[in-house]
């Protein structure tokens, strides 16, 4: 079975991002059986930006995406990479550019679509 995530909001200032990897963490950890793809969308290609320096206790997108990458796949939006100045060679390793063509493939594929 395979499990879409969009994520459309910035790494910090709202959770959504963080819930969303969090849910896709849980997926991993306890349905060996759920694939999980992310795509990054708008201001959320921010979250796989590499060396995030987060307070201590305070959680770290990257450190999340990583832990994602093990058993799934992240990919970003690159309309919304140009629109930001944003580069792959920017991201955590494993997190690519994609297209909307991409992410249509991919909903249409998904047994399940959840949008943050």
């Amino acid at each position: 079975m395979t499990t879409l995530i969009i994520i459309n909001d910035p790494p910090y200032g709202t959770e959504k991002a963080y819930n969303a990897l969090r849910l896709a963490m849980a997926l991993q950890k306890d349905h060996a059986e759920v694939h999980i793809q992310v795509f990054l969308m708008a201001d959320a290609v921010h979250c796989a930006m590499a060396g995030q320096n987060t307070p201590q206790g305070y959680y770290n997108l990257e450190r999340m995406l990583k832990s994602v990458l093990l058993k799934g796949e992240v990919k970003a939006c690159g309309s919304c990479m140009d629109a930001r100045g944003v580069k792959e060679e920017e991201f955590v390793p494993g997190v690519k550019r994609s297209t909307m063509d991409e992410l249509a493939a991919w909903t249409a594929a998904a047994d399940k679509v959840l949008v943050f």
